[in-house]
């Protein structure tokens, strides 16, 4: 039905960059790791591996709207970012709406856990940037599915 793909979604905050990767079906996203932001060099290194181990075609960018859908400071920061490390690392940007998903994340992670003690951030960015990944192969596969039905009508 669909071809191949290899994505890498990023959930980019002020300390971390949550990084998810998904199937080459594009059906399930799952959390990779967490990079500790240090410096743009070593940030794009580390994904650069990543890119590489994962033969990633597109990176898929959380942006955090505010409530109202409006772009605030954090949004503005990822619009900064986000085009340089796609540049460093010679990939297609798309963004996906990331509102909420941190507390998604650590709605599910509590859920598996069955405990709300202590939640380690890293998990919960990777978990953020599995939804924000997951949400985007979920609107690419509707799209290509209404793009089937619709040839297979006329």
């Amino acid at each position: 039905m669909s071809s191949r793909i290899s994505a890498l979604g990023l959930d980019i905050g002020k300390k971390r960059i949550g990084v998810a990767g998904c199937d080459g079906t594009g059906l399930i996203a799952t959390g990779l790791t967490t990079i500790e932001r240090q410096s743009f060099v070593l940030d794009v290194a580390q994904l650069q591996q990543l890119v590489l181990e994962r033969t990633a075609q597109i990176l898929v960018v959380g942006l955090p709207y505010t409530m109202k859908g409006e772009l605030g400071f954090q949004a503005k920061q990822v619009q900064k970012l986000a085009p340089k490390l796609a540049q460093a690392l010679n990939l297609p940007i798309e963004y996906v709406d990331e509102r909420l998903t941190s507390v998604e994340a650590e709605q599910l992670i509590n859920l598996e856990k069955k405990s709300t003690h202590f939640i380690e951030k890293g998990l919960i960015d990777r978990k953020a940037a599995a939804i924000i990944l997951q949400r985007w192969l979920d609107l690419r596969r509707s799209k290509l599915i209404g793009a089937l039905e619709a040839s297979a009508n006329e």
